[in-house]
């Protein structure tokens, strides 16, 4: 078993004998651009520091003789040679791509489920090539023939082998896309969803740890952040804040449950606005917060929510000492998605 070392947080990945690099990322989590897995795009350059390996066929335009010299190669059929390669992973010149999104692309409901009295959980399974996305990202859905137009939802899921994405919706009483959402869309019919758009992905190089707070629908991010984190053995605390009004509000308590179970490093705290209930924090989190992180400085912070949400933690979360640089939002705004998705989130209804 050889070790693939990402330079510089250190971590390491161990790669099977005959696996490429990127298919060794890919299995501890990490998504490393990528298009064509062939040698031919380039996408998934990057500079090798140390260590040997067989570069494969790959073509020219993809990876020029000079890039080679440099010590640049194509991870997606790189095979490591020697017991450790050392690749450059988070540096200016590595930092994640984000995959160019594709328009209309055609997903099955497979399954709904209602997380709370206003929050319906959809999954979607795709018709063709899955879709290739950064945890945190976010898509569009709609049917303007149904007379629900596109608004954006965050994925709730990590990528997954099937392309299987996970949506969180909550039910807008004015909001025409969820209430199409919550009383048309039915297992089985067919759907067209865009995407993915959005930042709020952080820099998978930074090693640091993590604080997460989240309100309603807003979790959905933070659980696809979190499960990827977890899923490529991120050792450094990860602590999720998640404020809802009231118990009948909390939703995928089995699954903080199932991971703090797992994972040691985690942690799950949930906090109440609207009435006390025992073993939950009361009240809202920029209130909490000084009780629980004295200091921040050293955290990677991610905020999802509605705007006044995002600003209220974002707030308390640099008097703490939060770095800006540091801290990753993802506000909700009640409006209409223009002709092109900007970088953040806009609509929930």
């Amino acid at each position: 078993m050889q070790k693939i070392r990402l330079h510089p947080s250190g971590r390491e990945v161990e790669c099977a004998a005959g696996d490429t690099v990127l298919g060794a990322l890919e299995k501890a989590g990490y998504a490393l651009p990528n298009n064509c897995r062939a040698g031919a795009c380039g996408e998934c350059k990057v500079k090798v520091l140390s260590g040997q390996f067989d570069q494969g066929m790959v073509l020219d335009m993809a990876l020029s003789q000079d890039e080679r010299k440099q010590g640049y190669g194509l991870m997606c059929m790189a095979k490591p040679l020697s017991p450790e390669l050392v690749i450059e992973w988070g540096t200016e010149d590595a930092k994640p791509k984000l995959f160019p999104p594709r328009e209309d692309q055609r997903f099955v409901l497979t399954d709904r489920i209602a997380r709370t009295p206003r929050i319906l959980e959809l999954h979607f399974r795709p018709v063709g090539q899955p879709m290739r996305y950064w945890p945190g990202q976010y898509v569009t859905l709609g049917d303007e023939r149904a007379g629900a137009p596109a608004r954006c939802y965050s994925i709730a899921n990590a990528p997954r082998p099937d392309g299987e994405i996970v949506l969180q919706i909550t039910r807008v009483d004015d909001g025409q896309t969820s209430r199409w959402v919550h009383d048309s869309l039915k297992p089985g019919d067919l759907v067209k969803i865009s995407g993915p758009y959005g930042t709020f992905i952080g820099d998978p190089s930074v090693d640091t740890p993590v604080l997460c707070m989240a309100a309603g629908s807003g979790l959905a991010p933070i659980l696809s952040l979190t499960e990827a984190a977890l899923r490529r053995s991120y050792r450094k605390p990860v602590t999720l804040l998640f404020s809802a009004r009231a118990e009948a509000d909390l939703y995928d308590s089995g699954l903080m449950k199932y991971w703090e179970t797992r994972h040691r490093n985690f942690t799950y705290r949930p906090t109440l606005t609207g009435e006390a209930c025992e073993g939950m924090l009361h009240g809202r989190i920029p209130a909490v917060l000084p009780g629980l992180f004295p200091d921040l400085s050293k955290h990677s912070v991610f905020v999802a929510g509605s705007p006044e949400f995002v600003a209220a933690c974002v707030d308390a979360a640099k008097a703490l000492g939060a770095q800006d640089e540091l801290i990753h939002t993802e506000g909700y705004f009640g409006q209409a998605v223009p002709q092109t998705a900007p970088a953040s989130h806009l609509v929930t209804a």
